[in-house]
């Protein structure tokens, strides 16, 4: 009887220990299966890494039937979260892509204000050297990002003596915008501003006031003025495309937060110009995103 009891016991523990092995096992599958995929709320689907789909269809397409449709377009958005390697290696892949179609293009970039224009002409002349343009540009006292993320882009722009448009504003204007509201810039501050700034659009609202919300800020912040400070960053650069556009393409680099909806630059660009463009959000695995987010949107790594 002992011994029934005890092979019984045994036989409850082993499988026991089996169904705990199992339900971890089940548990790492799950979650590395949700770390390689990115949610499209539209379709209750997880698309994987590397994978291009349509806004519009929200179908998959190869890198090489989205760029079939982007090279039939003149302004072109690539949105990017800014320390993630993978996604500018995407950026210069559709730069490369243009450029073999579309020689004499432009790339606007948002990690320069206006003010370093006739730098970035002398990178894209040949004249500059790395160390000497970094100075120049004043880099990590600006952009901050680690320079390594963004030099095969600027390699091959210099290679290739594409324009750069410095699409920015200076960084403090926008800061005093948001900390005291831009009636009270100075004179020189307020010529650097957009001749046109639009503050009507809901959704876009909507969406810089949860921004707004999760921040912590010192002071007498109000979300006027932060609105107002979003609103002259996206006009400004907006202003920069529209003005160096001509008849030639641009590739426009810049934050997702920029081109999500189009809201942010692009519908910005387009009241100004007229001209029909395509929008890029590059989706790290994690996310969960709309298909109307963008008109193609590219599944990266994390990192």
């Amino acid at each position: 009887m002992q011994r029934r009891i005890y092979c019984s016991r045994q036989i409850w523990l082993t499988a026991r220990r089996f169904c705990i092995s199992l339900a971890v096992l089940i548990f790492i599958w799950g979650c590395a299966a949700q770390s390689n995929t990115v949610m499209v709320k539209d379709t209750s689907k997880g698309v994987k890494v590397d994978t291009i789909i349509s806004g519009n269809s929200g179908k998959t397409v190869s890198f090489d039937e989205m760029m079939a449709d982007l090279n039939t377009h003149q302004m072109i958005f690539v949105g990017e979260k800014h320390a993630i390697q993978s996604q500018h290696a995407n950026q210069l892949e559709i730069i490369k892509a243009v450029f073999k179609n579309s020689p004499s293009m432009v790339v606007g970039m948002e990690m320069f204000d206006r003010s370093y224009q006739p730098v970035l002409d002398l990178w894209s002349a040949g004249v500059l050297d790395e160390e000497t343009f970094l100075r120049k540009v004043h880099w990590y006292a600006n952009w901050r990002y680690d320079f390594a993320l963004y030099r095969d882009i600027l390699l091959f722009i210099k290679n290739n003596k594409i324009k750069i448009v410095a699409l920015n504003i200076p960084s403090y204007i926008a800061s005093r915008i948001r900390v005291g509201g831009i009636e009270n810039l100075s004179d020189d501050d307020k010529s650097y501003l957009p001749k046109e700034i639009d503050t009507q659009n809901a959704a876009y609202r909507d969406y810089v006031e949860k921004a707004f919300n999760q921040h912590q800020f010192s002071g007498n912040a109000k979300f006027d003025d932060f609105y107002m400070a979003q609103c002259v960053w996206d006009e400004v650069m907006a202003e920069s495309i529209a003005a160096n556009l001509g008849n030639k393409k641009i590739v426009a680099l810049a934050g997702n937060g920029h081109i999500q909806y189009k809201y942010g630059i692009p519908d910005r660009a387009f009241r100004r110009t007229g001209i029909p463009f395509r929008t890029i959000y590059q989706a790290s695995v994690g996310e969960e995103i709309e298909l109307s987010v963008a008109d193609f949107i590219w599944i990266t790594p994390a990192n």
